[in-house]
């Protein structure tokens, strides 16, 4: 299964910014797996605790999925997610979220797993579990490609999620 996913939201009318409830966010079950739900961006901003600050007006989002059925109403999956968000302005406490053609794709994160669905024919119960490979928070090559450097209890992130991601 494959999934790609573009959106901008534009504040309009005397607005600065996108209604918090209406901005996208990255990371999580449904998204790039190896992040936990809005830890990743906008852009290379590693975060700050506020997940107020971890939301964007840009989203690019792909995943592709290998299902496979393994025994009774289990099912196997491995997959590989890439994306992130961006803001349109700067803003001071969001360094490194604004969306630059020259630097967004030096932006954009590269996660990776696997997971098992159980799939009780009404609904799916699904567990992933997804380790960075790229991660654009970071500049240093040890830790921008934890591909290569994996660092367990910085790099995976466990999921449990009802129904499919895409």
């Amino acid at each position: 299964a494959f999934h790609a996913g573009v959106g901008i939201a534009v504040p309009y009318g005397n607005a600065r910014t996108i209604p918090f409830e209406k901005q996208y966010f990255s990371g999580g079950a449904n998204s790039v797996r190896g992040w936990a739900v809005r830890d990743l961006g906008p852009g290379s901003f590693a975060g700050n605790g506020n997940l107020l600050d971890q939301s964007g007006d840009i989203k690019l989002d792909a995943s592709i999925e290998y299902r496979s059925k393994l025994f009774w109403k289990f099912q196997g999956a491995a997959f590989i997610d890439a994306g992130n968000i961006w803001t349109i302005r700067s803003y001071a406490n969001q360094p490194g979220g604004v969306f630059k053609f020259d630097k967004f794709y030096k932006q954009i994160a590269v996660a990776y797993g696997l997971g098992l669905r159980l799939d009780l024919d009404f609904f799916i119960l699904r567990f992933d579990g997804g380790m960075k490979a790229v991660n654009p928070a970071y500049e240093t090559k040890k830790e921008h490609f934890p591909i290569i450097y994996p660092k367990f209890s910085r790099d995976f992130a466990f999921h449990f999620a009802v129904g499919y991601p895409f």
